[in-house]
């Protein structure tokens, strides 16, 4: 069992940055994918970007890619969301996930994900 605790969310305007953080309670194994996904309201739940533990091999979707960071600290079990250059379509609620058996294509998928945060909401003004 893992239990996954999102922070760092909040309302901030549009071309800033905020951080968010996921830190893990259980184990996270060589081969689990960490995952962000979002949900905007009325929407489906995202992919965002993803991790997995042991290669440090991050994927991210294309509305964030070159504006968003992925990372990870093993020591402290925490996966961090650099998020810079902020748009209002960015708002939403940020979840993390794991993914005990991920491969490089199925990470997108929140389908694959067997534990998941409660999450934090991110609202971007314009």
């Amino acid at each position: 069992q893992v239990q996954l605790v999102e922070s760092g969310g909040g309302l901030v305007q549009a071309g800033t940055s905020l951080t968010l953080s996921c830190t893990a309670s259980g184990t996270i194994y060589a081969n689990d994918a960490i995952g962000w996904f979002r949900q905007a309201p009325t929407k489906e739940r995202e992919f965002v970007a993803g991790i997995r533990w042991r290669l440090n091999d991050k994927i991210y979707a294309d509305s964030v890619k070159d504006r968003f960071t992925i990372s990870r600290d093993a020591a402290k079990n925490t996966v961090y969301l650099q998020m810079n250059s902020l748009k209002p379509e960015d708002t939403g609620i940020y979840y993390c996930a794991v993914d005990r058996s991920p491969t490089r294509s199925t990470m997108k998928f929140s389908d694959n994900y067997d534990y998941w945060g409660q999450g934090t909401q991110v609202t971007i003004s314009s």
